[in-house]
């Protein structure tokens, strides 16, 4: 394996990591102070970890830390597909782990009480609008992602900003529905130690339309330079 592979899959997994730890942990964190944190704090935890993560290793990887942002690279021919499944579980390892570093160091009722911080639909959400938030919301993302960070043309110098950001409205204005978690990773890692698999397929099939479908759409109709593969290690 190319050592920039390695390079690149070691800085998917850190991002993903950090995500789940600082994320999801945020939640936990709500429960623990009796709701100080709040749907504001949770939802710009998750912003900060991923702005910050990818202006860490964003020149490295591309900082996707997320299956459904690969898909999109992968869909848009801009991945090889050995590098995109690569990419794909170094993210699931990463959130894995940062999981278990969750299970580790806060107290079992706090942890217990959400799941881990697990995603979930909320009262009267079906898993088929669950799987359209999910779309919808990750479109979003991985939309701006290509405007910003993949795009030549685009402001690449805010893009860890931006990108952050859209995490942090999507959440503002989705978590209530389904968690508004965007990425599989971001529902395996905290699913895996807490146990919670209900409706899991929601945040794995949302993320996945939303991503292919915000890649090739800003490919086709945006990218002059169209979707060109590009060689990752």
């Amino acid at each position: 394996m190319p050592q920039s592979l390695v390079k690149s899959l070691v800085a998917e997994a850190v991002g993903a990591l950090g995500l789940i730890f600082l994320g999801a942990g945020s939640i936990i964190a709500d429960q623990l102070s009796g709701g100080k944190v709040g749907l504001p704090g949770i939802a710009f935890a998750h912003g900060l970890a991923i702005a910050t993560m990818v202006a860490a290793a964003g020149h490295v990887s591309g900082g996707h830390f997320n299956p459904a942002v690969t898909l999109g690279f992968l869909v848009t021919r801009r991945l090889p597909v050995g590098a995109g499944i690569a990419y794909i579980l170094a993210q699931l390892v990463g959130a894995s782990i940062g999981a278990l570093l969750l299970t580790a160091t806060f107290p079992e009722g706090a942890r217990q009480a959400v799941a881990l911080g697990t995603p979930a639909l909320g009262g009267g959400i079906s898993a088929g609008t669950g799987i359209v938030v999910e779309a919808v919301l990750t479109f979003f993302l991985v939309f701006v992602i290509f405007g910003v960070a993949v795009d030549p043309r685009g402001p690449r110098a805010v893009a860890p900003l931006a990108i952050g950001l859209v995490i942090t409205m999507d959440i503002l204005g989705g978590g209530v529905l389904t968690g508004a978690a965007m990425n599989p990773a971001r529902a395996f890692g905290p699913a895996l130690f807490s146990g919670l698999w209900a409706n899991h397929a929601v945040y794995w099939i949302g993320p996945a339309l939303g991503g292919v479908l915000a890649g090739w759409i800003y490919t086709s109709l945006m990218d002059r330079a169209g979707g060109q593969e590009e060689e990752v290690g």
